[in-house]
């Protein structure tokens, strides 16, 4: 039953000592949310020290005309009355309604109102009053997706600080305790329509099973606490499985793709998603590929390494660099210039050379500069009789794709390349018995990162 002292235990389970923390509530007007905000008007001390640590926030969607205006009054005159700071966000015309998908808009729309009232405010957690009810529906929804044990256990109690503390009570013990409170709020008739798939759940499907069991709901309730049990346990298998098999590096990640593809296609997919890789399908092709090959997600790329799935963050600062000047000029009063890289670009792991290349300063335009293999580049590397694409040289070296992103192109202000750095020297610049002035580019083995 939900009482006071099964709230305050709800909450105490979601957040530890909830007395210190500060919440916003999203109030709708409906029974779930008016009780909600009646819960945290009364518990005052009991929860927070001052009544005053929580504030409601409330959209008006326009959807339902009068009834729109009538729920919007219901959530402000409670705060007024009690003196607790309402947050309204009335939608106008400038917000543009799409055809379809009316309630991924509202989501999305009243989700960023909620967050920028927490930054403003200063407000730790969201609090919205979904209950053991759609939690159910969430389940049938899920099960017929195909969702998998994440799905099925349905939604979190607490999600990135957004608690959900009504989780455990039906929709019924909310209705009784609304009732022997005298709390005031506003029934959506538009829950009663059928159009859209949750509706239907609720109104026809939900009914008809409670009917098959005088205890569903409660056995639910149970099977729910098992499969959330179940998908913790399974969550800690797994990444203790993940720890194994991967290597830690200042830039990448790696794991054996050998070891991982023992592993069943569930498993596979759990740990491939942490990096935005969510279709199936994908999955066998990244096990497939040939060495080299990339995967893209949002925010990594996966490059398949011979027996390794090495994830770079495509956001990293350093990997996005595209070019760095070298050097702008040359002093003719010098007869040779020295240049460490070592102090320009960052060491190359798995390339154990080390270069000093000597420039003929009549044969180079400046400035001077690094930059990173484009499409079509060519050149005449030292050892060979003609010129050569630079990504035909790369295969040639086996290089994998991570130590090619990694390689940069040593350029004159012309973009004649000069040298593949630490690989190889063009011919065509190299100092010689005639040179009268010459560049040195310098990088020694030590300097290396084997």
């Amino acid at each position: 039953m939900l009482e006071k002292s099964s709230f305050i235990s709800q909450l105490k389970n979601l957040v530890h000592e909830p007395e210190n923390h500060t919440y916003l509530l999203a109030v709708s007007g409906g029974a779930d949310s008016m009780v909600l905000t009646s819960l945290f008007r009364d518990l005052g001390s009991e929860i927070q020290g001052s009544k005053y640590r929580f504030q409601v926030a409330h959209i008006n969607y326009k959807l339902r005309g009068h009834d729109s205006e009538l729920d919007q009054k219901t959530v402000q005159d409670f705060c007024e009355k009690n003196h607790i700071k309402f947050h309204l966000y009335a939608v106008s015309e400038k917000d543009q309604k799409p055809e379809n998908s009316i309630q991924l808009w509202a989501r999305e729309l009243r989700y960023t109102f909620f967050k920028e009232i927490q930054r403003k405010e200063k407000l730790e957690f969201l609090v919205t009053a979904h209950h053991l009810n759609d939690q159910l529906e969430t389940f049938i929804i899920n099960l017929s997706k195909a969702a998998g044990i994440n799905g099925l256990s349905g939604i979190p109690s607490n999600d990135n600080n957004i608690l959900r503390p009504f989780l455990n009570f039906s929709k019924k013990e909310i209705y009784e305790f609304a009732e022997r409170n005298t709390i005031e709020f506003r029934e959506d008739l538009s829950n009663k329509k059928n159009d859209y798939l949750r509706n239907k759940i609720r109104n026809v499907i939900v009914p008809a099973l409670m009917e098959t069991n005088d205890h569903f709901l409660e056995n639910f309730r149970k099977s729910s606490l098992y499969l959330n049990q179940t998908k913790d346990f399974v969550e800690k298998q797994i990444q203790e499985l993940e720890n194994r098999i991967t290597i830690f590096n200042k830039d990448y990640k790696i794991l054996s793709k050998e070891e991982l593809d023992q592993e069943s296609d569930f498993v596979k997919f759990e740990i491939l998603k942490k990096y935005g890789f969510r279709q199936e399908e994908e999955i066998p092709k990244i096990f497939k590929a040939e060495n080299n090959s990339s995967f893209f997600s949002k925010e990594y790329q996966l490059i398949v390494n011979r027996n390794e799935l090495i994830f770079m963050n495509r956001n990293d600062e350093q990997g996005s660099k595209e070019e760095i000047v070298l050097i702008d000029h040359f002093d003719f009063s010098e007869n040779q210039i020295s240049i460490n890289l070592v102090d320009h670009i960052e060491n190359i792991d798995g390339i154990n050379k080390e270069i000093e290349w000597d420039f003929d300063t009549e044969k180079i335009h400046f400035p001077l500069r690094l930059r990173k293999q484009k499409e079509g580049d060519e050149f005449y590397p030292v050892g060979f009789s003609g010129k050569k694409k630079v990504s035909k040289f790369f295969r040639d070296e086996k290089l994998s794709i991570l130590i090619r992103e990694k390689v940069w192109l040593l350029c004159d202000s012309r973009n004649h390349i000069l040298g593949v750095i630490p690989l190889r020297q063009d011919r065509r610049y190299q100092a010689d018995g005639n040179t009268q002035k010459k560049i040195i580019i310098k990088w020694t083995e030590e300097q290396l990162i084997r």
